[in-house]
């Protein structure tokens, strides 16, 4: 798919492949009804790494980098991660908010000319349930049943959405409302809610 039809695409899937060393994500087209198509990125995180960088290539051949992003620190916790593209020059940025994201997980998405967006959490009490879990005997082998869900929004006007699906992969639906959202940014941003959390 190119540059142009990219932008243009409201609906990506974002499934996680399973690996041994690495973190995997396939994104697809989508149609309306959430079903996955044609191929759009494949992106890889190399796991243990000292700092976090996730390469988002246009396919599972890794010919071609449709970006990249990285963390300007070592430690995760106020990192900001700069996404940049196949030429190395910057789209955007994002980071958690740490404070904020103590009870309901909150990024801040960032590209030049648009607005600061906020994505949080959907449901605060399922966020809540969520880290009570976390912190229950012997959880840690048994998975949070219900999924999250992040609005990207700014003012009330929701820009972007990226929903979990049920099942045993990692499966996301990213919903874009805006014309002007760079869709490599939103890429990025989408495997960073899994890989990063």
């Amino acid at each position: 798919m190119d540059t142009t039809q990219l932008q243009a695409a409201e609906r990506f899937v974002v499934h996680q492949k399973m690996t041994v060393l690495t973190n995997q994500y396939v994104v697809s087209s989508a149609g309306p009804d959430g079903t996955a198509g044609e191929v759009v990125a494949f992106a890889e995180q190399e796991l243990m790494a000292l700092k976090e960088q996730v390469i988002v290539y246009t396919d599972e051949s890794r010919d071609r980098v449709l970006c990249t992003f990285e963390a300007d620190q070592v430690t995760d916790v106020g990192a900001v991660y700069t996404v940049r593209g196949e030429d190395g020059s910057p789209i955007g940025s994002f980071r958690e908010k740490t404070l904020t994201s103590l009870l309901r997980s909150t990024w801040v998405l960032e590209q030049p000319g648009l607005t600061e967006l906020t994505g949080r959490e959907r449901n605060a009490a399922l966020a809540v349930l969520r880290r009570i879990w976390d912190y229950l005997p012997a959880t840690e082998f048994v998975p949070f049943a219900w999924p999250r869900h992040f609005d990207f929004t700014e003012g009330g006007r929701r820009w972007m959405a990226v929903e979990r699906k049920f099942g045993l992969r990692d499966r996301y639906r990213v919903d874009i409302a805006s014309a002007g959202l760079d869709r490599r940014l939103a890429i990025a941003q989408a495997v960073a809610l899994d890989a990063l959390q």
